[in-house]
Parts: structure tokens; C-alpha cells; sequence
């Protein structure tokens, strides 16, 4: 086989040279009737999204699926490489309503269903012919010409189908997950949806270090030593609207802790605190007298011990309201110590699971299992609690 010389390199050009060869032998095709009859290598293009235009790492992405393909037809497969688009999405139906200038609210009232689905069928699919190009100008065999799109019904009844047959030999169960809301659209978000355009902003927030009252037994007298005051862990958290919610405290198995004799900042009631030994500074200074404890304790050793509930607003299943370890607990700043509240963070339900710690969970109206919050990060309203909670614990004047 002779290759072309190229005196000057010139990647466009050479480029261009390839496309044009492969397009009059029309190769792509060439390849899958060669290997008629071989074994397939089943390959469904991640489907990409046509309501937004293409960019550098879908053509990386491409790439390396492109490779992959490539090689297998060389291994002697057949590999029929069919394209897909991607018509569901939250960034899908955002866009329409920008463009229509309505909410979800809108649809069914300004705007018919019908009319709100056709105008989300033309948006996603608006960028198609550039995706298209992009595909042929950097040389990615994929089948273009017959794509599956999400949807279609047959793709639709195809996954019912496939969902039913999942369930039927049991291998679907029922569980929990943590996920990013949306008030305003009323879903989950996923995390490509979190790093859409305009998702974050900087903020100013409330942080709050809360303390944690330690339970008096056999695994914490050595906290107690030489002293009649209570002792609390303290826990510093950027999110305080989850502190209901906490159901454990996460230290360093290998972290090196202190007590602190000192008063609360707010009652100047004396009292005394576990808190990370390189943490002590950020937390007490001559504003507060404070005494550091003689010896420092492994957070390791702290594991188990456990602590009151912060608010006894209402009871938790299973074991909860002790202490666990973490390797990702960090001294670089809050006390070294972190609050774990399963409901509200990924990495929370993680290492809460692992240590079988349950979730706080309520019931609403509906009978279903909810966080404690409604879908605009408030607490439950009054009318979707029990009235003899409500009458119980709730001071309904104020």
C-alpha cells in the first residue's frame, strides 16, 4: 500500500483530502458491507442534545468513542454505529419557556399541551444540521441517516418494555438518592444540568457552629475528666437549614482533637469542648477565656460516642445521634468535626449508610417518605403536620 508524501504539512488540506477520498468510495458503508455476516459490536451514540450547538469536547468525546469503533471493525466485527438524539431535559423545556415567555404553571392555560410539546420537539432539534456537519468535517463514522430520538415513541415503549422485564426477574428495588432540586421546574436536577450557564452565583449565607451535647456513659467519661461542666461537640456547617435534620457527627479517624474549657459566646455559660487540636485558634481567643485540656484524643477514639439530639422536635429510627468517621473530614477549617445530615448531602447519605445511620425522614400528606423541608427549602407548613403534633410541640401564635 503506497501513502501519500506530504513535502509541506498542511492538517487542513490533508484533512480535506481524506474526507473527499472517503466520501466518492463512500468507506463508512464500504466497512459494514465487508463485515456482513461477522459478529456485531453493538454501538448507540451517547445522545447529545441538538438545542444547543456543538463545542470542543464533543469532538474529544467523539474521538475516542471513534477509536473504539474503529478498532473493533479491524478486529474483524461488524460495527454499526447508529447515531441518537437527545429530546428530554430540563434545559429543553427551560429554553421553550424562555422563548414563549411562560412557567410551568402556563402550560394547560396560556398554551396548550400540544402546542408546548411541538414547540420542545422544533427547539431541540434546532441545531441538528450543525451537529451533522461537525460529524462529517471531523471524520466520525456514525450512522446519521437513520438516528434514534429519544422521543419517539418506539424508543419510549422500548424502555417501558425493557423496564418491565428488569422488573420481572427482581432486580429493581426501591431506595433513596440525593439530588439537587429545582423549585421553579419542579424536578430533580442532574449534575450536567448544575453546570449549565448561570446555575451558580456568588452569595452571601449564614454559617453556623452548633453545638452538640455528649451523653454521659462508660465511652465518654474520659471527656468528663476533672470536670462537672456539660461537654459538646462542636460542628461548624455552611448549611444550617439541615441542622434538623442531623442524625450524626463525622470526625478524622487519624484527626488529633483537644478539650476546651470555655464559655458559650452567646450565654457565657462555662462548658466545655471537643473541637480539632489545629482548629482551636479559629474558634477561641481572648474574647472568651479558655483553658486547652492536658492530652489530645485520636478521632478514632471518639467514634461511637453518643450525643443528644440538637432538636428534639421528633424521633429518629435505628441507631442515629453518635459519632462516625470519615477519611474526608479536613482541618483546613471549621472545627474538624462535620454534621451529617442524610437527607440533604450526597456524601452525608454516603458515609451515614455505611455506618447505619438513618435518615430523618416525615411522611407528608400523601403517605410518601419526604426530607424535612417542602419544595422551597422551608420547613413543613402547619396543615401537612399531624394535628397532635401540632398541638404538641407547635406554638401556632408565633
Amino acid at each position: 500500500m503506497k501513502f501519500p508524501e506530504y513535502k509541506n504539512l498542511d492538517l487542513v488540506e490533508v484533512n480535506r483530502k481524506v474526507l473527499d477520498k472517503w466520501q466518492k468510495e463512500n468507506t463508512f458503508r464500504e466497512s459494514l458491507r465487508l463485515r456482513e455476516g461477522a459478529p456485531k459490536f453493538v454501538f448507540f451514540e451517547g445522545p447529545p442534545s441538538a438545542n444547543g450547538m456543538p463545542g470542543i469536547h464533543h469532538v474529544m468525546a467523539r474521538s475516542i468513542k471513534d477509536a473504539v469503533c474503529r478498532y473493533k471493525t479491524q478486529a474483524g466485527f461488524k460495527v454499526e454505529r447508529r447515531a441518537g438524539w437527545d429530546t428530554h431535559g430540563l434545559p429543553v423545556e427551560l429554553g421553550v419557556e424562555k422563548k414563549l415567555g411562560i412557567t410551568k404553571e402556563d402550560i394547560g392555560v396560556k398554551i396548550s399541551v400540544e402546542e408546548y410539546n411541538r414547540t420542545c420537539r422544533e427547539e431541540v432539534m434546532k441545531y441538528t444540521k450543525e451537529w451533522v456537519s461537525l460529524t462529517d468535517r471531523i471524520g466520525y463514522w456514525v450512522d446519521t441517516d437513520n438516528p434514534y430520538i429519544t422521543y419517539d415513541n418506539r424508543y419510549i415503549e422500548t424502555l417501558w418494555y425493557l423496564l418491565r422485564d428488569i422488573y420481572d426477574k427482581g432486580l429493581l428495588y426501591k431506595g433513596y438518592s440525593i439530588q439537587p432540586y429545582s423549585p421553579a421546574a419542579g424536578t430533580g436536577l442532574s449534575s450536567h444540568e448544575l453546570n449549565q450557564p448561570g446555575c451558580y452565583r456568588d452569595v452571601k449565607d449564614t454559617t453556623c457552629v452548633a453545638q452538640f451535647e455528649i451523653i454521659r456513659d462508660a465511652k465518654s467519661e474520659f471527656l468528663f475528666k476533672d470536670t462537672d461542666l456539660p461537654v459538646y461537640f462542636i460542628a461548624w456547617t455552611t448549611t444550617p437549614w439541615t441542622l434538623p435534620s442531623n442524625t450524626a457527627l463525622c470526625v478524622g479517624p487519624n484527626i488529633e482533637y483537644v478539650c476546651v474549657d470555655s464559655v458559650n459566646p452567646y450565654t457565657k455559660v462555662p462548658a466545655r469542648y471537643v473541637v480539632a487540636k489545629l482548629l482551636v485558634s479559629a474558634h477561641y481567643n481572648d474574647k472568651n477565656p479558655y483553658t486547652v485540656c492536658e492530652g489530645s484524643i485520636r478521632g478514632s477514639e471518639l467514634a461511637g460516642i453518643r450525643y443528644r439530639q440538637l432538636i428534639p422536635w421528633m424521633g429518629c429510627p435505628g441507631d442515629a445521634f453518635r459519632v462516625i468517621t470519615g477519611d474526608y473530614v479536613t482541618v483546613e477549617d471549621g472545627t474538624g468535626i462535620v454534621h451529617i445530615a442524610p437527607t440533604f448531602g450526597a456524601d452525608d447519605d454516603k458515609v451515614a449508610k455505611a455506618y447505619g445511620i438513618p435518615p430523618m425522614m416525615v411522611r407528608d400528606r400523601a403517605g410518601n417518605n419526604q426530607a424535612m423541608v417542602d419544595r422551597t427549602g422551608k420547613l413543613y407548613r402547619i396543615e401537612d403536620m399531624d394535628p397532635e403534633f401540632v398541638e404538641k410541640y407547635v406554638d401556632v401564635e408565633t
